[in-house]
């Protein structure tokens, strides 16, 4: 087996991105990756002349299944969100999306995806691990079974609750295509327009019927502490939210999570966040059906800052 550089060099990529699938989390990932090196390097697979790939991948992902139950003892002010990443650019780190297709239900830039990470939340850290093995790395249901030590039957079992469970995110699901890569930056131009100038009837008119505002500030700057359905109160919202801010933000569109996404940066202000990234998935019709906004700090170490 190589060493701990080696290991890095060969597989801190693939393990990098499928912790951070895994948790939604970079500042987790990157703990992760290191924890799976170290315990490679201290008590390294008894069968060295076997492939080690495998053996990362477990040591990994019930590190990450232990972190996921660890987080989710602890108490959260409002909706959790995943750490939003770059995925183009010099920032971007090493999150593992190429090649884009795989045999998997899911490619690698959709599971990348906010509105795929969100839904996840929805799963049990098991069932996570195994959509992420099975559909998305094309693992067969033998090897998931042996990674997690569990039966066979009980991995078929639990993936299909954990496809069960997914329901509402496969019957909305929308393939990435340039078009829709180009219809949601379109989306967001707008978007910011209308909120820029605090143009309730702006905003309305681009937000779908049913839209959902969810915003993580993590207990330290305003947001939202729970989810805001449908145009009205998230058309109310905005408002608000561009009233009390004012003007002068910053501005930037960047690529995190395979989409367009606006990182945005305000002069600081008392519980106002200096720093924040938007996101928003739309439906077929161009209007906005979701709305992603994440302002902790400690979930924004993925996205470079705006350089003027």
């Amino acid at each position: 087996m190589a060493d701990g550089d080696g290991l890095a060099r060969e597989h801190g990529r693939y393990l990098w991105g499928l912790c951070y699938r895994l948790t939604g989390s970079a500042a987790d990932a990157d703990d992760l990756v290191q924890e799976t090196f170290l315990r490679a390097i201290e008590r390294p697979p008894v069968r060295t002349e076997e492939p080690v790939r495998p053996w990362l991948t477990r040591v990994a992902v019930n590190l990450g299944i232990d972190r996921l139950r660890a987080r989710r003892r602890r108490a959260y002010d409002g909706p959790w969100l995943p750490s939003p990443v770059e995925t183009e650019g010099d920032f971007a780190p090493e999150i593992g999306i190429e090649p884009v297709e795989t045999e998997g239900r899911y490619d690698l830039l959709e599971s990348v995806s906010m509105a795929f990470l969100v839904a996840l939340e929805a799963l049990t850290p098991r069932q996570r691990a195994i959509v992420l093995l099975c559909d998305v790395f094309d693992w067969s249901v033998k090897e998931a079974a042996d990674a997690l030590g569990m039966t066979e039957a009980a991995v078929k079992t639990m993936h299909h609750r954990a496809r069960q469970a997914l329901a509402a995110y496969e019957s909305s699901r929308t393939r990435r295509t340039p078009e829709l890569v180009e219809k949601t930056r379109a989306a967001l131009g707008r978007f910011l327009l209308a909120l820029g100038s605090a143009d309730g009837k702006a905003l309305e008119s681009i937000l779908d019927a049913e839209v959902r505002h969810l915003s993580d500030g993590g207990g330290e700057f305003f947001a939202a502490r729970l989810p805001i359905l449908g145009r009205d109160r998230v058309g109310r919202l905005l408002v608000g939210l561009a009233k009390r801010r004012g003007a002068g933000a910053q501005f930037a569109l960047r690529m995190v999570n395979g989409m367009p996404a606006v990182v945005l940066e305000h002069a600081p202000g008392r519980k106002l966040a200096p720093r924040s990234v938007l996101q928003c998935e739309i439906g077929e019709d161009g209007a906005i059906r979701a709305i992603y906004w994440v302002l902790a700090t400690k979930k924004l170490t993925a996205v470079g800052p705006i350089i003027l």
